[in-house]
């Protein structure tokens, strides 16, 4: 089997990639930009068939140059949800998107490719249909332009299309995300450096610390990836989320606890890291006003339909091993 990864370098590419590797499949085409050199190191110990700049690899794969694909994993996206330059966004994930889509479908080549949960945006309820879909910016209005256009496809397709409105995920290979990464790699990091950690305060109606989002560990995301892969007959646009919205103080917590673990201490309550000053809250950023969705939880309801039973790590589960991982890199 020949597999394409897009955004091979990047989050949730890498970790494919990783994964692909540990269930045999090596003829791996990773497709990325490098120009942040760094991100090479995500992709070291992966066995690999080739690698292209991503500039490179989609006029090659349209004119049939790379052989016989048998699966793409469109990873590759701007996922910056601040980024406000609609133009840049639209041809980088709508309109790459697109042309991938027409160059599968005439080649029978099925397609798994990453959606995102800023698809509902404002929306209270996480369910993948139109009337729940209300993106907040310009990154979320790009996903969902390109779901809709598989949505009108879809009937018509002949292969597997697989879409994945990812919640919020979190785990390894992370680190090259800057302030896009998740709350757990930013308390790992301000713990280390500080001694602290600091979550927004009450804001929308919530207590300080209580916004609450689907945190997703990504060694989850890539089972669920690959149940798709060994199951080709199942397509559609699912939500990838562990189905559980978490307060943002818990994610504090599992952190906190987890580097004092990794120090010999004993673990603490979330009181008595907030008496101790290990947690802190600070005033809710004007800037954000109006474009924060203070809570997010999957509906499984369909995921579930296909017959895919991955289960997802809760919060104090992946998140300490993340801290694991984090203390040794």
């Amino acid at each position: 089997m020949r597999v394409v990864v897009t955004g091979a370098a990047g989050f949730i590419g890498s970790n494919l990639v990783h994964g692909l590797n540990a269930i045999g499949i090596d003829d791996i085409i990773a497709v990325d930009d490098l120009t942040d050199g760094p991100k090479f190191r995500n992709l070291l110990g992966a066995q690999l068939a080739d690698y292209f700049d991503k500039d490179d690899f989609y006029p090659r794969f349209a004119r049939q140059e790379l052989g016989k694909v048998d699966v793409v994993f469109h990873e590759g996206a701007c996922s910056d949800t601040m980024e406000h330059n609609g133009r840049f966004m639209l041809e980088n994930n709508y309109r790459r998107s697109r042309e991938l889509l027409d160059v599968c479908r005439a080649r029978g080549t099925r397609l798994l490719y990453a959606s995102s949960a800023a698809t509902y945006g404002g929306s209270a309820q996480f369910q993948e249909t139109p009337r729940f879909e209300q993106p907040l910016n310009v990154y979320g209005y790009s996903k969902l332009l390109f779901d809709n256009i598989v949505r009108r496809e879809l009937p018509g397709l002949q292969s597997q299309v697989v879409g994945f409105r990812y919640f919020n995920v979190y785990g390894p290979r992370e680190q090259h995300k800057g302030r896009m990464a998740s709350v757990a790699f930013h308390h790992f990091n301000q713990f280390r450096e500080h001694g602290k950690v600091a979550l927004f305060g009450a804001h929308d109606g919530y207590e300080a610390g209580t916004q609450s989002r689907d945190f997703v560990y990504v060694d989850d995301v890539v089972a669920v990836n690959l149940w798709f892969l060994q199951h080709p007959e199942k397509s559609g646009i699912f939500n990838l989320g562990s189905g559980r919205a978490q307060p943002f103080n818990e994610v504090a917590l599992a952190t906190v606890n987890g580097c004092r673990r990794l120090a010999g201490e004993a673990p603490l309550s979330l009181q008595q890291q907030v008496s101790q000053g290990l947690v802190t809250y600070i005033p809710f950023p004007q800037a954000l006003v109006g474009k924060y969705q203070s809570f997010t939880q999957a509906d499984l309801t369909r995921l579930r339909s296909t017959g895919c039973d991955v289960r997802f790590a809760d919060v104090a589960s992946g998140v300490s091993r993340y801290v694991d991982w984090l203390g040794q890199s």
